[in-house]
């Protein structure tokens, strides 16, 4: 008797179709490759917004949550999607960058955009993207790049899903990004810090400004706590638009966050009143705060600030919640940890959480960072941890080379603790031997461009826990 899959379609053939479709959507993923890569960042709406209006507007075809900030986006980004999937919504979530495959961006449902839809949408949108791109050149600008295709295709997939409520994480500022072509029925700040200061400005202000271009006319704005700076222009901006704003410590809190089995037991206010403490399986109590503005960033967007979300829905939605690559433990014996803390604020989020759930006494830190980020900042950051640094880098031309990364741990550390590898797979087992000699954790953070490397390694050596 031949073996059928559910839709009774013989075995041979479902695993057929699954090989054709992987190669369909790796084939679709070159193309976006071969287009400028996401450093090759345009100040530029106009682009996008030609290629939806091509395709007829897909991201106006369901209602959207916008999420900026400098911090925290992806993983408040990811709560809100579950506790709308909880509330038994169709979600669409966009995020970036991925860990290991493309699909990760483009989630249907708390999934991975499937082969067959990614490479399907990809045929359907290609002839458009053309299309802007030669008008594009003919007016003598650079084709689109590839997070613009990108946030292109990611709009077709949710609207041919289709999806009730988009999730859109900015990937770069605010008001030039490409998902900016899309108006937020919320517009969600996590806290801004500086970053990126060659494409967004030197200052807090001008920061905030880019960011705050995602409040359009009709937004709910809900925001975490700001300093001073970011949250006057924030504030000044909803105020232009007639936008009713919701501030973190005012409109909603954090009550309490208790390190719990797994995790954080949280118990939070909103405008909708008291929740009972709930548990949240992310380790690192900033996820307590992203939880709250997850929170109140749904309520807004449900309109239930009379009700708010009920107790069964909230502990569905937060049990449902990930955050790949924030404090996210790959590995046993020894514990490898991997987060991409890449600035000196994640980084803080980081040593904080890592004293908490762990208790090191000392921890081998394998590090790789991009040129141009705050190398010192984010290492001394990190000081406290460290038994020792193994300086690396990831394989992407954007990687500060190991040498100069090293010179400044040196200078902050010392010459005993810090050893350079640049080849990045050994640099981990480097740092894993050492771990298992002195019963310490590995932590691998830095750029997010070393985490897909060391989880795809960690798989082939068979240590990975997932």
């Amino acid at each position: 008797m031949t073996d059928v899959t559910p839709g009774d379609q013989p075995v041979d053939e479902a695993i057929l179709d699954t090989l054709e479709d992987r190669e369909a959507a790796e084939a679709a993923y070159q193309q976006l490759l071969e287009r400028a890569g996401e450093q090759a960042v345009e100040p530029r709406l106009a682009a996008t917004a030609r290629a939806v209006e091509l395709l007829g507007d897909p991201q106006h075809a369901a209602r959207v949550i916008h999420v900026t900030g400098t911090n925290g986006k992806g993983s408040t980004a990811r709560l809100i999607e579950t506790l709308l999937r909880s509330h038994g919504l169709r979600t669409g979530l966009l995020t970036s960058p991925h860990v290991d495959r493309v699909n990760e961006r483009i989630m249907i449902d708390g999934e991975p955009v499937s082969d067959e839809a990614f490479a399907r949408n990809w045929a359907d949108v290609s002839p458009f993207l053309e299309l802007v791109d030669a008008e594009l050149e003919a007016d003598g600008q650079r084709r689109l790049t590839f997070f613009e295709a990108i946030t292109v295709l990611a709009f077709a997939i949710f609207a041919d899903a289709p999806v009730d409520v988009q999730v859109l994480e900015v990937g770069m500022g605010g008001r030039w990004d490409s998902t900016n072509v899309a108006d937020a029925d919320v517009a969600v700040f996590t806290p801004i810090a500086l970053d990126h200061t060659n494409r967004l400005g030197a200052t807090i202000e001008a920061i905030a400004g880019e960011k705050a271009g995602i409040i359009k006319t009709g937004s709910r704005v809900v925001s975490a706590e700001q300093s001073d700076e970011a949250r006057h222009v924030i504030q000044s901006a909803a105020v232009e638009l007639g936008c009713p704003v919701q501030w973190e410590g005012e409109s909603f809190r954090v009550d309490d966050a208790m390190v719990a089995v797994g995790g954080l037991m949280v118990t939070l206010s909103t405008a909708a009143g008291h929740k009972d403490p709930t548990p949240l399986p992310l380790m690192g109590r900033h996820q307590a705060n992203n939880a709250a503005l997850a929170v109140a960033a749904v309520e807004a967007l449900l309109g239930s600030d009379d009700q708010g979300i009920a107790a069964d829905v909230l502990a569905d939605g937060f049990a449902l919640a990930t955050s790949p690559g924030r404090l996210e433990v790959i590995g046993n014996d020894p514990v490898v940890i991997v987060d991409a803390a890449h600035n000196p604020h994640a980084a803080h989020a980081l040593a904080e959480g890592i004293r908490e759930w762990f208790q090191p006494e000392g921890v081998q830190i394998v590090l790789g960072l991009l040129q141009g980020k705050d190398a010192r900042g984010v290492i001394e950051q990190l000081q406290g941890l460290v038994d020792t640094v193994v300086v690396t880098e990831s394989d992407t031309e954007r990687a500060m080379p190991a040498d100069e990364l090293a010179a400044i741990a040196t200078d902050v550390l010392g010459d005993e603790a810090v050893i350079v590898e640049p080849h990045l797979l050994e640099a981990v087992e480097i740092a894993r031997e050492r771990a298992s000699d002195k019963d310490q954790p590995v932590l691998v953070t830095g750029s997010i461009t070393l985490l897909g490397s060391v989880i795809r390694h960690a798989k082939e050596e068979m240590w990975i826990r997932r």
